[in-house]
Parts: C-alpha cells; sequence; structure tokens
C-alpha cells in the first residue's frame, strides 16, 4: 500500500530533496543538484512562491519514501495564457505505476481544491526552472541544467492518459569549428547595416551594467514560448545575485544597438557535470573544490540562455552570437559545446540544423490533460 503525504517538517524537506539521489546514484548520466539551491527554490526564499501555490508530497510504503512530487499553481501564468492549470514539478519515483498514480492523484487532488480544470508538466515556478522530460535519447548527456529522468516516466504518464504538450531538442555540437566565411561575411553586414555592436568584455566589472537589460530582453524574447511568464524584479534581483559572478567572460556574448540597448544574447558555462557529481549534492566540505576547477579548466560548455528581442528577429542577429561563441572556443580549447533544451522550431534550432555540424541529442516533453 502507498500512503501519500504532504511535507511539512525541515526533516521532510530533506528526505523530498534527497531521494532522487538514492533513487539515481547508480546513473551514470544523473546530476545530483545542490542542496542548497534546492533549499532556496522550495522555501520562502524563492521569490516566486508570492505568486504561487505550492505543496511538495512524499509517497512512502512501509515506512520507506517511493517517491515526491510538488504540486505548483502558477497563478500568473494562468492569468497570462487565460487557463486553469496546476503543475507537477520535482517529480521522481521508483519503477511502480502505483507510486506513480498516487503521486499524480495527489497534484490533481490539489489542482482541484485550488479551482484548477487540468493538469500540466513537469515544470518548476518559472521558466528559469528544470522542466520537460526526456522523450528520446535517455541515455544521452545530462547538464546541470536539466531534468533526468528513465523512461519508465514516460510509459507511466501515457498510461496515466498525458499527452504531449510541447517539445524541447537538445544538440550536441563541436564548439571549436571554423565559422563559415558565408557566416562571417553576413554578420559583417547585419552590424554594419543595423549599426549594432558586438561587445566583449575583459573585466567583470563591465557586464554589471548590462546584468538586468539581460533578463529584460529574455522576458522580450521569451515571451511567446510556450507557457511562458515573464520574470518579476524581485526574481531577476536573485538571478543577477546568482548568475552573474559566475559567468565566463569569453563566453558572454551581448549584441547592443547605437543607443546601448541589449538586442541579443548568448550565454555559455563550462560544463560542470563531472564536478556536481563529484559534490553529490554538497559544497562542503570539498564540493567547492570540484566545481572550482571545473569553472577554471575545461574542454566543454553548455549553452545556458541565448535569444534575440523581438524587434530584432528574423534578421539574422542570432547567427553574431553563435559566431563569437565558436571564436572565443577556438582561443581556449574548448572543443564541445551542448544546448539547452530549445522549442522545436524556434531560429536557435534551425540555425543549428542549417549552418553547424549539430548532432541531435535528445527530445523533451512537457505532458498534460484535463481532471
Amino acid at each position: 500500500m502507498v500512503e501519500i503525504h504532504p511535507v511539512t517538517s525541515r526533516r521532510e524537506l530533506h528526505r523530498f530533496i534527497q531521494f532522487p539521489n538514492r533513487l539515481f546514484k547508480n546513473a551514470p548520466t544523473y546530476i545530483p543538484p545542490l542542496v542548497s539551491d534546492e533549499v532556496k527554490l522550495l522555501t520562502d526564499k524563492n521569490p516566486s512562491r508570492e505568486y504561487c501555490d505550492f505543496q511538495m508530497y512524499l509517497a512512502y510504503r512501509d515506512h520507506k519514501v517511493v517517491g515526491r512530487v510538488a504540486a505548483i499553481i502558477n497563478r500568473r501564468c494562468n492569468e497570462r495564457w487565460e487557463k486553469k492549470a496546476v503543475r507537477f514539478g520535482w517529480m521522481d519515483f521508483i519503477d511502480d505505476y502505483e507510486v506513480f498514480t498516487t503521486l499524480m492523484d495527489a497534484v490533481v487532488d490539489f489542482g482541484h481544491q485550488h479551482g484548477m480544470d487540468e493538469i500540466e508538466g513537469p515544470f518548476g515556478f518559472t521558466d528559469m526552472d528544470k522542466e520537460c522530460w526526456v522523450i528520446e535519447g535517455f541515455n544521452a548527456r545530462q547538464n546541470i541544467s536539466t531534468l533526468y529522468n528513465p523512461e519508465y516516466y514516460i510509459k507511466f504518464v501515457e498510461r496515466y492518459g498525458m499527452e504531449q504538450k510541447c517539445q524541447w531538442a537538445q544538440y550536441k555540437l563541436p564548439a571549436n569549428q571554423p565559422v563559415p566565411a558565408k557566416v562571417a561575411r553576413i554578420n559583417g553586414l547585419i552590424l554594419e547595416k543595423y549599426n549594432l555592436k558586438l561587445l566583449k568584455f575583459k573585466h567583470r566589472k563591465e557586464v554589471y551594467p548590462y546584468a538586468r537589460k539581460f533578463f529584460h530582453t529574455l522576458n522580450d524574447a521569451f515571451k511567446d514560448l510556450y507557457d511562458f511568464v515573464p520574470l518579476t524584479e524581485k526574481e531577476i534581483d536573485v538571478y543577477v545575485k546568482e548568475y552573474f559572478p559566475f559567468i565566463n567572460l569569453d563566453f558572454t556574448t551581448f549584441v547592443v544597438d547605437k543607443d546601448d540597448n541589449l538586442v541579443a544574447f548568448g550565454l555559455s558555462v563550462p560544463d560542470l557535470t563531472r564536478a556536481y557529481q563529484k559534490a553529490n549534492g554538497h559544497l562542503f566540505p570539498f564540493g567547492w573544490i570540484h566545481i572550482l576547477r571545473a569553472l577554471k579548466k575545461f574542454d566543454t560548455i553548455d549553452g545556458l540562455l541565448n535569444g534575440v528581442h523581438p524587434d530584432w528577429q528574423k534578421r539574422g542577429v542570432h547567427s553574431i552570437y553563435y559566431a563569437a561563441m565558436s571564436e572565443n572556443a577556438i582561443k581556449h580549447n574548448v572543443h564541445t559545446a551542448y544546448t539547452n533544451p530549445q522549442i522545436i522550431g524556434n531560429e536557435a534550432v534551425k540555425i543549428w540544423s542549417t549552418q553547424y555540424e549539430a548532432t541531435p541529442l535528445m527530445k523533451r516533453a512537457v505532458f498534460g490533460k484535463k481532471i
């Protein structure tokens, strides 16, 4: 028999966070998130909680944790997209359909209690959180900003009657491939024609004036993506503090117009996969050493965020920051890049498949149904 219990104590929160680390301890591509980061997301320290109804659940069998899930109602998302949806996130479970249905039913019940009429996920509070499960490429390399899931997750969610609502793709690219001469020439013409400038940063203090501009442009660039809700000023404050002290300046590519408005961005980070696996969720006593080493010495990067302001889309501007990243990869002997999930059909996916030697890595999806 499976019993479901809401998480109400610090001890239960710790069990909630640690459960997937036990479940996937022998999975070579699973990456344990930092416990400190999870605590920030799952407690009142997260500014997104101001507009989200939220409850975590643990599933037990014989007094042992066998699954977890978070029920989230993002009121801003529902208002913007005119829906009444409850999200499921942070969902992990043993290979047992009864456990899965018990968890999912708890989310449905939470949704009904708040007047919702559909369920969807996996999602976090915002699009900056991990979302979407792998549907193809289950054994492919993960990165620290993506969700891991075994294949039985998909079998269960489909058996539960949920359908795919949106698909994402990830790619592996040779980061140090030379920029095609034709692309370089066109990029130069675009910069000249529109009076744009590609910024290059030598000191960290030079990038901070663009930090908030970065997130405001991100809000504009992503506004039409599936279920996206613009970040609030409080959320931006948090992300500026979390991201910008650690970004690699050579892989931070910003394009500005004549008035110094940020019109396009590409942000990549050193590969931290092995470092996070060695840290096993903890910065101390030695986790920080593995991460610091990985930030200083690396030959692989993850494409974290990239986008173009709507006023500048379909003008080829995105090609400028991809080319700049390729040039920097050659400079720093970085040979491989992995992309973050991108909604299939957008401009980023098109340029990778047409102008660069990109290898499909995996596909992901979110699922939903009426309740």
